[in-house]
């Protein structure tokens, strides 16, 4: 049986819920895909029922289907109708674009695990983590700001675009994360980019 719509589980702090909402955005699928708030972490929620391993995002498909992991997703929607927007580019950019690609997404697991354990009870919390992270995510700003200029981070809108940016706006959520000072061209880019309406539309509610 065929739904109407597909059902994309989320929650408004998910930053990897955010990114397949971004590509939503994008590709223009607002009618195709319904934004079904999930309720996590919390014992015997109905959503466990919906996806046993309780993550998001979580993407029912409208042939019934559910699908986890946001670059899956992302790709199966980027697929789903129209032309594609984000297939990696051919040749020896490709290897640039991925290596891109990857360096955000650490930044991104590294911060999300920063926001992870802040959200522990202050007696919970493991400060070798906490200090990890921080340290860790001060090495990738670093190097960010010097890989902001490279050409395929400053045209078309890519995966690497929007994980990357999912990352940096989480300074929205960790008061500690204050990568901007001592970073002009990676704040000056963060903030072109944030400018584009299915960014703009994302940010998560504080």
């Amino acid at each position: 049986m065929v739904n109407a719509k597909m059902k994309l589980y989320i929650t408004d702090t998910s930053p990897y819920a955010r990114i397949p909402r971004i590509v939503v955005l994008e590709k223009g699928l607002e009618k195709q895909v319904e934004m079904v708030p999930a309720q996590t972490r919390t014992v015997g929620s109905p959503y466990y029922k919906i996806n046993p391993s309780s993550r998001v995002p979580y993407l029912i498909r409208n042939d019934g289907v559910g699908m986890e992991d946001s670059a899956v997703i992302c790709k199966y929607l980027d697929e789903f109708t129209g032309p594609t927007l984000f297939d990696l580019p051919p040749g020896e950019e490709e290897w640039e674009a991925r290596r891109l690609g990857a360096l955000a997404g650490t930044l991104l697991e590294g911060v999300s695990v920063w926001v992870r354990e802040l959200r522990r009870p202050v007696d919970e919390r493991s400060p070798t983590i906490l200090a990890h992270e921080q340290s860790r995510s001060e090495r990738l700003i670093d190097t960010w700001n010097d890989q902001i200029d490279h050409p395929l981070m400053n045209g078309k809108l890519t995966m690497a675009h929007i994980v990357l940016i999912t990352a940096l706006q989480l300074e929205l959520q960790i008061k500690g994360f204050n990568w901007r000072p001592g970073h002009p061209e990676l704040s000056e880019w963060a903030d072109r980019v944030a400018d584009r309406p299915s960014i703009a539309a994302t940010v998560p509610s504080m």
